[in-house]
């Protein structure tokens, strides 16, 4: 087993800089498309053995440090009874929203191996084929509760918004539900053998920083204060989040996500005894390959001061990247940071 990014995650000295990016298993690959080409996005989720198959595919073909899970933030919410499709280019839809106490008293708080053993099942066969670390995840409460309530993907956030600031207690009410689901699914993940596990919140940047402390961050502190006995490394990705960076330190994880919008030193000075994990831009994986090789560098040697590095992008990786830049990039750190 190549222990190397757990090492980083738990704030050890390692050989050289792991690296994984977030979406690597997915649609810039020719091979994932040649699976999703039979079946649905949803169904490829709940099908253990495809999950397997795209989970696999870029750590043979780019040599990742880590695998990820192959799934979806919101396959709980699904599970909590909220109908759940997925549109070409439109992305998730909630036709019926969570707008009021009725639409709330409606959705339960379900037992993950009974409702979500497929994903359980999924960790459990990629542990017997990996020789890498298997990163399980789940949405953060505030990001999974938008998509509830705005009934997919937003610009604006109105009804979110909306709700936070004249219907607080619902919201309080709707975010218990959300961190009670996804706590006990965390543990499930855990227990079925994932080895880090991952909070997503993907939307959190929209937030003030006092909004972000008030509605959001309890709520992630409960996720990670429950995890404890796993003994598992954290990490706490909020995009767009460099302005609620010194909040988020309060969060419990042991490895800091960063998104591209911030300078991996400033992050430094201001985490002390964290881990950080990003930060290069999606799409910067496009420039010629000389220049993206300087970048990479500019980030190693800027982030030889933190107390474990991962190389990441600062959001998921974008479905028209050509894989061989992306091959470009993991040879790049590992070369550049002495493997």
């Amino acid at each position: 087993m190549n222990d190397t990014f757990l090492k980083a995650c738990r704030g050890e000295k390692t050989d050289y800089v792991p690296v994984w990016m977030m979406r690597q298993a997915g649609r810039y690959l020719p091979e994932y498309q040649k699976v999703r080409g039979n079946i649905s996005f949803l169904s490829l989720c709940k099908t253990p053995e495809l999950c397997v198959e795209v989970t696999l595919q870029p750590v043979t073909r780019l040599h990742m440090d880590a695998a990820i899970l192959f799934s979806d933030i919101l396959i709980p919410m699904e599970a909590m009874g909220a109908g759940l499709e997925f549109h070409e280019g439109r992305g998730p839809v909630f036709h019926d929203t969570i707008r009021d106490q009725a639409g709330l008293d409606r959705l339960i708080i379900p037992d993950p191996e009974a409702t979500m053993g497929f994903v359980m099942e999924t960790i459990r066969l990629l542990r017997r084929e990996l020789q890498v670390p298997l990163i399980g995840f789940a949405g953060a409460p505030f990001t999974c509760a938008t998509y509830l309530i705005e009934g997919g993907s937003s610009k604006t956030f109105w009804e979110t918004k909306k709700m936070m600031f004249t219907q607080p207690e619902l919201f309080h009410g709707l975010m218990e539900k959300i961190t009670a689901c996804t706590l006990a699914y965390l543990q499930a993940q855990a227990k079925a053998g994932a080895q880090v596990l991952q909070i997503f919140d993907s939307w959190v940047g929209i937030l003030a920083p006092c909004d972000f402390e008030e509605f959001a961050l309890p709520y992630v502190q409960t996720i990670i204060g429950g995890l404890q006995d796993t003994t598992l490394p954290i990490i706490y990705f909020a995009n767009n989040g460099a302005t609620l960076l010194d909040l988020s330190i309060r969060s419990g994880a042991d490895v800091l996500g960063l998104d591209w919008r911030i300078n991996i030193r400033d992050a430094i000075r201001r985490v002390g005894n964290k881990a950080l994990q990003g930060n290069l831009d999606p799409f910067a994986l496009m420039l010629p390959r000389d220049a993206l090789r300087q970048r990479i560098k500019r980030m190693l040697d800027a982030a030889t001061d933190a107390h474990g590095y991962i190389f990441n992008l600062g959001h998921g990786i974008h479905q028209f990247t050509p894989p061989d830049q992306a091959k470009c990039a993991v040879d790049a750190v590992h070369e550049l940071s002495g493997r």
